[in-house]
């Protein structure tokens, strides 16, 4: 009888933590890429701009839901961080 409560739990459980990395590889590999960009930014001169300063903070926000598997919304921050970038390097 307990076998038959069991298996289904942990079947559950197994479930939800395949559900989290759904957006796991586009996480980081945007956060990657948004690193290395800001980097770049910092190398041309552009670590002054308003654009840099929100893409760094975005950045920060990303890693933070990086760590707490909360993959999609880091794929988003990164991506929009990776739009600031490219404005700071426009010069805007």
């Amino acid at each position: 009888m307990k076998a038959w409560i069991c298996v289904p739990l942990i079947a559950l459980a197994l479930a939800g933590c395949a559900g989290k990395t759904a957006y796991r590889d586009s996480c980081g590999s945007q956060l990657d890429a948004a690193w290395h960009e800001l980097d770049l930014a910092k190398v041309e001169g552009f670590a002054g701009t308003v654009s840099y300063s929100k893409a760094l903070s975005l950045l920060t926000g990303a890693k933070t839901q990086q760590q707490f598997e909360a993959y999609e919304g880091c794929t988003k921050k990164a991506e929009k961080a990776r739009f600031y970038i490219r404005e700071s390097r426009a010069g805007r």
